[in-house]
C-alpha cells in the first residue's frame, strides 16, 4: 500500500458529521459512531471543565474491515494535543487492511473533537498567545496551536491525570459494551489488541497494567514513539506544549504530586487503592513504586512491543529501553532510524518529492511489524 497516496485520498473524503464514508476502491468503510461519557462530574478536578459539551457528547470513526463477521478489535489511541483524526486514517485503514480488525480511533478526553473547535483556530487563539507571552515572559516553544492545553496544564496541572481518568472510564465503558454484543457496528468480541502512539503509549500501559474489568487479559499492546515513564518524556514542542507549561506539569508529578495523595477524597482515593491509579502513580518516575510497576511489565513482557525512533526528542529512545526492557531474555523496546528528515510529532511526513518513495517505505516496515506481532 502506498503510504503518502493512501494519506492524501483519505484526508480529502474524511468527514466526522458523515455516519458512514465509503472509501473508493476499497472494502474498508468508517463509521462514525455517537458516544456519551459516563463520568462522574464530582470527579472532575476543574468544575468549568464539565461546561465543555464536546468532551461529554461527540463521534468517534470505526474502520470496518471486508469481513464483517471479524471478532478482531484494535484500539488506536493518539498523541497529546491532537486536533484532527488526519494523521491516523492511514494508520487505522492499513491496520484494518491487513489485520482483518475493526479499528476504533478512540479520542482522549479534550482532544480532537471532543474540545472546541476554538481551540485551534488561529484567529481566536493567535491573540489569546500574545497575551499568555506577554504576562509570562519567557516561554519557549509557543504557538497558537499548543496554546489551549499550555494554559490549561499551567493553570492546573492534575489536568493530565483527570483527562486520562476520564479516558480509561470511556474506553471501559466502550469495550463492555463490545464484549457484550451492543455495539452498532462491531460484533460481539473480547479480543481488544491496542496500537498506541506518543502519549497514547503511556495511557495504553496504564490500561494494560491496571486491567479494568479484565478487559486486557489477553490483550497485546503495539507501541510507536512512545513507552517511557513520564520523567524520561520531553513535552516541550510547538505542536504539544510550551515550556511553561511543560515546566509546571513535570515540577508538579515529580514534586509534588505525592505529597497533595494523603487528603480523603475521591480522587486521592482512587489513586492510592485502585489498580489504574497505582499504575499511573508507577509510571511517573522509574524510581516510583519501582518493583510495583516491574513486576507487573515482566508478566506482560510477551504482550508488549514498542518500536522508538533514534531521533525522537519528545520521548527518546532511551527513556523507552529503561522502561520496558527489564527482562534480558527479551528486548520489549527497539530502536529504529528513517533515511529523511522526521520528528516525533510527524514520524510520517508527506513530500511530493522522490523522499516520499522512503516514507511509504518505513510506514509499511512499522505497521508490517505491528500486524505481525498482533498475528
Amino acid at each position: 500500500m502506498e503510504y503518502t497516496k493512501t494519506f492524501n485520498k483519505l484526508k480529502n473524503i474524511f468527514n466526522s458529521e458523515m455516519e458512514e464514508i465509503i472509501i473508493p476502491e476499497s472494502n474498508i468503510k468508517i463509521h462514525n459512531i455517537g458516544f456519551r461519557s459516563d463520568f462522574p462530574v464530582d470527579r472532575f478536578i476543574n468544575k468549568s471543565d464539565t461546561l465543555i459539551s464536546e468532551n461529554i457528547s461527540f463521534s468517534y470513526p470505526v474502520f470496518t474491515p471486508e469481513n464483517i463477521k471479524s471478532d478482531k478489535v484494535i484500539l488506536l489511541l493518539h498523541g497529546l494535543n491532537e486536533r484532527s483524526w488526519v494523521k491516523y486514517l492511514v494508520w487505522a485503514y492499513w491496520l484494518a487492511e491487513f489485520t482483518g480488525s475493526y479499528v476504533i480511533l478512540f479520542p482522549i478526553s479534550f482532544h480532537i473533537n471532543r474540545s472546541p473547535a476554538s481551540w485551534k483556530d488561529p484567529r481566536i487563539m493567535i491573540p489569546y498567545m500574545k497575551k499568555r507571552n506577554s504576562s509570562l515572559g519567557d516561554i519557549n516553544m509557543s504557538s497558537f496551536a499548543n496554546l489551549a492545553l499550555s494554559n490549561r496544564l499551567t493553570e492546573s496541572p492534575l489536568r493530565f491525570f483527570n483527562s486520562g481518568y476520564q479516558t480509561v472510564t470511556d474506553i471501559t465503558k466502550l469495550l463492555l459494551i463490545i464484549r457484550n454484543g451492543q455495539h452498532p457496528v462491531i460484533p460481539e468480541s473480547d479480543k481488544i489488541n491496542i496500537f498506541a502512539y506518543s502519549i497514547g503509549a503511556f495511557l495504553a500501559e496504564i490500561i494494560i497494567m491496571g486491567n479494568p474489568e479484565n478487559l486486557f487479559s489477553g490483550s497485546k499492546l503495539f507501541i510507536f514513539c512512545g513507552g517511557s515513564v513520564f520523567s524520561n518524556m520531553q513535552g516541550s514542542s510547538k505542536l504539544i506544549m510550551d515550556s511553561r507549561a511543560f515546566d509546571k506539569v513535570y515540577g508538579y508529578y515529580l514534586n509534588e504530586f505525592e505529597k497533595n495523595l494523603t487528603g480523603i477524597n475521591t480522587v486521592a482515593d482512587f489513586l492510592r487503592t485502585s489498580p489504574i491509579g497505582m499504575a499511573f502513580r508507577s509510571m511517573i518516575d522509574l524510581g516510583r513504586f519501582k518493583t510495583f510497576r516491574e513486576d507487573i511489565l515482566k508478566k506482560l513482557r510477551n504482550q508488549i512491543h514498542s518500536i522508538t525512533l533514534k531521533k525522537d526528542t519528545v520521548i527518546p529512545s532511551a527513556g523507552v529501553i529503561s522502561t520496558l526492557n527489564i527482562v534480558k531474555s527479551r528486548m520489549t523496546a527497539e530502536v529504529w532510524d528513517f533515511p529523511y528528515n522526521y520528528s516525533h510529532e510527524n514520524p510520517f511526513p508527506v513530500f511530493n518529492t522522490p523522499f516520499c518513495n522512503d516514507v511509504d517505505r518505513c510506514f509499511e516496515n512499522v505497521f508490517s511489524e505491528a500486524k505481525s506481532f498482533f498475528t
